[in-house]
């Protein structure tokens, strides 16, 4: 699914004639898919432009491939850094520059909370780097995570678009399972329904309060107690002249999947329900689930999933969640078939910490690595170090960084 191609089409709507009608238009493209969409953008509106940026990962534009006057900030993921704060900090004052009559378009996709954050007043931006990483190692989902973020944040819940005196129209590309537009880069453009309460909460289901640092704990705590304003509600004034739309949603790439697995003569089933939840358990439910399907499914037979997992790390390995789903079906594959590969990846080619997108298993997996002499799967599960696995074998999979995220994609191909 190409995130400048989504742009595009989404500009042959009535969006155009949005900005055919603003005295001025200003744009801001924060995610992975940044320089694809603020290039898409500028090529296919015949609008003057009067401000350009873009936030993204280091590596994913260049001068030559911007468009001309845009500036780019190249910014950290999955850890925000004085980048992420960099371009955080110019799209608020592009936001507060902008007045009546004017649009400012914001383009946003996978990446977008950590690649643009702006701590909250009085927050270290190492305060709010160790709190996602302690919320990433406690399992949290990414609903838990962005509820999390919107209230240690200057700019997301809402927080952008309410800054703006002129018109604020979103176009997002979607990694959330749901396609929550409030979730979607911590949605710094539309309302957000959380609370501090509900942030306290997550802190307290992952771990506790005592793992966070203190001054999170104690922001916080003050927004239960009234000292620092919530994050934009649902009829807030300051958003009635905000609009946000998906165009892609999370669940696209299943269709591009499906096309090139019919091509190859399969037959499709696709999973409706989104695979969440822990990497290795939903690793092992899936492929029940699957075995259990087999007897209405004509062969050859694509399944193919999509959705979002979590870690919990424990241990000093290096993996990723599609990594350790790959590998928590390796020894539970034989209970779908003698004839099957499968497969986790995600989306965007970069799986967790590491260069790779996901992993493969086959019926020959286990042999391949007791020949080698490798330990267990579950070995290398407990020490959150499937990376390593698969490295050995040469089962990952790399297609580099794509530049868009739209989740993970599971697949399982059964010929017999």
């Amino acid at each position: 699914m190409n995130a400048g191609g989504l742009v595009r089409r989404a500009l042959a709507g009535e969006i155009a004639d949005v900005l055919r009608s603003a005295k001025a238009v200003d744009a801001i493209a924060a995610g992975k898919a940044a320089s694809a969409m603020l290039t898409a953008f500028a090529a296919e509106t015949d609008v003057t432009i009067r401000t350009m940026l873009g936030v993204g990962p280091r590596g994913t534009a260049t001068a030559t491939l911007l468009p001309r006057g845009a500036v780019w900030v190249d910014a950290g993921h999955p850890m925000p850094d004085s980048g992420s704060v960099d371009g955080a900090t110019r799209a608020l004052e592009i936001a507060t520059n902008a007045g009546e009559g004017d649009v400012l378009v914001v383009l946003l996709s996978g990446g977008g909370s950590a690649l643009m954050t702006m701590p909250a007043p009085g927050m270290s931006l190492e305060a709010k780097q160790q709190t996602a990483k302690t919320l990433m190692a406690q399992s949290a989902d990414i609903y838990e995570l962005n509820t999390v973020r919107k209230h240690l944040s200057g700019i997301k819940g809402g927080r952008l678009a309410a800054a703006s005196r002129g018109q604020v129209v979103t176009l997002a590309v979607s990694d959330v399972v749901g396609d929550d537009l409030s979730v979607i880069a911590s949605g710094p453009t539309v309302a957000d329904e959380s609370t501090f309460a509900d942030a306290l909460r997550v802190l307290s289901a992952r771990g506790g309060v005592s793992l966070y640092p203190q001054e999170v704990v104690d922001h916080i705590q003050r927004g239960l107690a009234g000292e620092i304003p919530e994050s934009p509600k649902r009829g807030d004034p300051r958003l009635a002249r905000a609009s946000a739309h998906v165009i892609g949603p999370q669940r696209g790439a299943i269709e591009g999947a499906r096309r090139a697995a019919e091509a190859l003569g399969y037959h499709v089933h696709v999973v409706p329900e989104p695979v969440t939840g822990e990497a290795r358990v939903s690793a092992r439910s899936h492929l029940a689930m699957v075995a259990e399907s087999l007897g209405s499914l004509s062969r050859p037979l694509c399944v193919i999933s999509s959705g979002e997992t979590t870690v919990t790390v424990v241990g000093r390995g290096k993996g990723g969640r599609n990594q350790e789903f790959a590998l928590a079906m390796a020894p539970l594959l034989e209970t779908v078939g003698s004839n099957v590969v499968a497969t986790s990846i995600g989306t965007d080619g970069i799986d967790g910490p590491t260069d790779a997108a996901g992993a493969v298993v086959d019926p020959t997996t286990l042999r391949r690595a007791e020949a080698q002499g490798l330990a267990q799967p579950q070995t290398f599960l407990d020490n959150n170090n499937a990376y390593e696995f698969f490295d050995r074998l040469g089962d990952l999979i790399h297609t580099g960084p794509t530049n868009t995220n739209v989740g993970d994609l599971q697949i399982v191909l059964i010929e017999s």
